[in-house]
């Protein structure tokens, strides 16, 4: 299965959806990577400092200015038609989401093809390591165990 398809199975599940908002608003996390990170089992390393630049580049060029639009774009902007706001808001949500199947898709061709011999856990508390923002390790448990 394409990590596409298995990024946008996972979230689908009960918590996932909450623990990566988590991760990702509480505690700067990208989430792509984590994800990537979850399914690859990377070793820590070169590799993993590698996908965690790219993801870092990607994530500052493209991913954050997107979601700070999407994020505004909720409001009401008087005289601006609030129709049109929330179909701007809807354009700018799905390519949000391009960016990150961007990104997810160029994780998976970094390598890393998974699962490699560390645990899920390990996996994602490395790639916060690489991404160089720690996160809780109950959070991250959070995600692998709704994620398994």
């Amino acid at each position: 299965m394409a990590l596409w398809d298995w990024v946008l199975d996972a979230y689908a599940r009960p918590g996932v959806p909450e623990a990566c908002l988590k991760l990702q608003d509480e505690h700067a996390q990208n989430v792509c990577l984590l994800l990537w990170a979850i399914r690859a089992r990377p070793a820590e390393g070169a590799g993993l400092d590698r996908a965690a630049a790219a993801a870092r580049t990607w994530d500052e060029a493209t991913l954050h200015p997107l979601r700070a639009v999407r994020r505004r774009l909720k409001q009401s902007c008087p005289p601006i038609d609030d129709a049109a706001r929330e179909g701007l808001r809807a354009d700018v949500k799905a390519a949000e989401l391009r960016a990150e199947r961007v990104l997810i898709e160029t994780l998976e061709r970094m390598g890393g093809g998974g699962p490699g011999e560390s645990s899920a856990l390990e996996a994602a508390t490395a790639a916060t390591r690489a991404w160089g923002h720690a996160a809780p390790v109950e959070t991250l448990a959070a995600l692998t165990d709704a994620v398994a």
